[in-house]
């Protein structure tokens, strides 16, 4: 039987859930696109901008010190933003190839070691997507040690480039979302890195050991889960379980509980066919259904956090996921299982455009970016 989270809500039935009534409801099944819904008991927010004049920043990461570091897209600029003022870490536009989607895209960082890792477009052999190591110095500086971690991650036009990494908190592991760069058959093709999540060891490179395939000789010795379409944001809740949010079609953007070796039921072939379902049953095998499913139309969701403490009362414990084309954040309650609870989206977050990616802070604050290509920011939200 097929694992079925996905549940099945009208936006009444969302008002419902948000004022705590515990309506049944059944899966398999698409919820439909929210709406204008908001959570009377979540706290009210206080919105910083930290750092303007920005341009398509993809991530943003916590460093040491109170500073944050961000990567622009199309400029393939790393930057360093502390106490409000912008400096730039790492120019690499020449490094960088920067075609549609794909560019200088997600961080990684590890305050204890000074190590960051960058996922980014590259043209050395052939257009392509990798991830990139680096040292950093201990002022913040200058980086060395430049590293490839893995290369590969297919592309043709830099359409759905994807590319999404997460530092797993119980183990060595970097996690990598990728898109299947508009390649149909890219997903279920387990030596493709297209449309995959994979696991690698941070350090070396190296599969980890508990990959499904580890002992594979060929790529698919790094895949964790497949059948992906464009992964666009990863997160780690805290009983060690990974999610990951994807772009869909026109229809059924997801986020997905990541079950080890499983398929996601992608498959858009021949060709690049987009009226095939994200998760298709059809399918041989066995196809997990989402967690969470935007429904008709689409509002092109993006990176996740889940959202850490007390202080954001009815909102501690849910996953705050960015929106681009609905240019909002939605928090999403999942009980333990998996199963969709609950889901707002809090009014004052409407008012900033696109949003591309959200982290948490050491103190649980959320760090946002927006991504509307003219003078983009850097917000830090808290509770009030």
């Amino acid at each position: 039987m097929p694992r079925s989270h996905a549940v099945a809500l009208s936006a009444a039935l969302v008002a419902g859930l948000l004022v705590g009534l515990s309506p049944s409801v059944a899966g398999p099944a698409h919820s439909p696109s929210i709406g204008q819904v908001f959570d009377q008991r979540a706290p009210a927010l206080r919105i910083r901008t930290v750092a303007r004049r920005l341009q398509h920043p993809w991530d943003v990461q916590q460093a040491p010190g109170g500073r944050l570091v961000v990567s622009e897209r199309d400029r393939a600029r790393i930057s360093v933003v502390r106490n409000g003022k912008r400096r730039t870490l790492a120019d690499l536009s020449k490094q960088v190839w920067v075609s549609g989607e794909t560019g200088l895209m997600s961080l990684a960082v590890d305050p204890g070691s000074r190590t960051l890792w960058a996922c980014h477009g590259s043209s050395a052999g052939g257009n392509h997507v990798q991830v990139t190591r680096w040292r950093v110095d201990e002022k913040w500086r200058t980086l060395s040690k430049r590293r490839t971690v893995i290369s590969g991650l297919p592309s043709s036009s830099g359409r759905h480039g994807g590319c999404r990494l997460l530092l797993d908190r119980d183990s060595d592991a970097l996690v990598i979302g990728t898109g299947d760069a508009a390649i149909g058959t890219n997903p279920r093709d387990l030596d493709s890195l297209g449309g995959k999540v994979l696991r690698v060891h941070r350090r070396t490179g190296k599969p980890m050991a508990d990959n499904p395939y580890a002992d594979a000789s060929t790529d698919r010795r790094f895949v964790w889960t497949y059948g992906h379409r464009n992964v666009q944001g990863l997160a780690q809740r805290a009983d060690g379980s990974l999610w990951s949010v994807e772009h869909g079609s026109y229809r059924d953007d997801e986020v997905n509980l990541l079950v080890r070796g499983s398929d996601y039921g992608w498959n858009p072939v021949p060709g690049y066919n987009e009226q095939v379902p994200m998760t298709d049953q059809s399918l041989p095998g066995t196809q997990q259904e989402a967690a969470w499913s935007s429904g008709t139309p689409t509002i092109a969701t993006s990176g996740a956090t889940w959202v850490r403490g007390s202080q954001w009362g009815s909102l501690e414990g849910t996953l705050a996921v960015a929106v681009l084309k609905a240019s909002e954040m939605v928090f999403l309650r999942f009980d333990d299982s998996g199963s969709l609870v609950s889901a707002t989206q809090p009014p004052a977050l409407a008012r900033f455009g696109r949003l591309r990616s959200v982290t948490s802070a050491r103190n649980g604050d959320l760090l946002v970016t927006t991504d509307n290509g003219d003078d983009d920011r850097v917000l830090r939200i808290s509770p009030r």
